[in-house]
């Protein structure tokens, strides 16, 4: 028989301590039985084997792992560009070895759920293609508790990953995502890295409408997580500094 592909939820804080907020006891995040099942597993794969030690480490603290941290396989993946697939299914065959053996798997992102908004969506399309069954944990994604927190279109929106960091192109870019969501009444749902949080907010501030809704998520399940809502005109009247050592979601819903 064949193993699985596990999808094990993440904290939201990166694997460290997000700067000057104190990453939250991992069961305040994670279901204990996510807790349970992480402890049990021998194979890994990852993005990065340090944080992903750190993270059993943590678990380790609740749930005594089955097998020393030493004696675990943790295997990283093919890191990708930004915004485009790591590599067509067959290419990551080789990682589901374990399980075309018999043996669970682990999939873990940096933050979050495997597979959404990470790398590891093509580890599952090359599970697919291997008929190696997929099961899913429960755990946070920081775009759904967002959007959640935001107060906007919750029924149609679009997760549209990174804009692009040139000014121009990104102006352009930022003005076209507006004009859809004028035009379909959906939540367009953006990211970056944390050290451009602020050049990204003020980026929107000026290429978006007055009365664009723009709504910034910021450290969400963190110690001091927050979430802004408003008009653009209200947001130039208050601004609000962004940390630039913690996650954002950006949010806007044209009006």
């Amino acid at each position: 028989m064949k193993g699985r592909l596990i999808l094990v939820p993440n904290t939201l804080d990166l694997g460290t301590l997000a700067g000057s907020l104190p990453p939250p006891d991992l069961r305040e995040v994670l279901p204990q039985g996510v807790i349970d099942a992480a402890a049990r597993l021998r194979y890994w794969v990852c993005e990065n084997a340090k944080s992903t030690r750190a993270f059993l480490k943590r678990v380790d603290a609740i749930t005594p792992l089955a097998q020393p941290l030493q004696t675990l396989e943790i295997s990283e993946l093919p890191r990708p560009p930004k915004g485009r697939h790591v590599a067509e299914p067959a290419d990551l065959r080789a990682l589901l070895a374990p399980a075309l053996d018999g043996h669970d798997i682990g999939l873990i992102s940096e933050a979050g759920l495997p597979a959404v908004a990470d790398p590891g969506a093509a580890l599952v399309a090359a599970a697919h293609a291997a008929d190696v069954s997929v099961q899913p944990l429960p755990g946070p994604t920081s775009l759904l508790l967002a959007l959640a927190a935001s107060g906007l279109n919750g029924q149609s929106f679009a997760f549209v990953g990174y804009v692009p960091q040139e000014a121009g192109a990104q102006a352009q870019r930022l003005k076209e995502l507006e004009a859809l969501s004028r035009r379909l009444g959906q939540t367009q749902l953006m990211i970056e890295t944390p050290y451009r949080n602020g050049a990204l907010l003020r980026a929107l501030l000026s290429a978006l409408a007055p009365d664009t809704w723009l709504s910034v998520s910021c450290g969400l399940t963190l110690s001091g997580g927050w979430t802004r809502s408003a008009r653009v005109a209200q947001w130039r009247q208050r601004p609000t500094e962004l940390p630039a050592d913690v996650p954002a979601v950006f949010a806007l819903l044209a009006g």
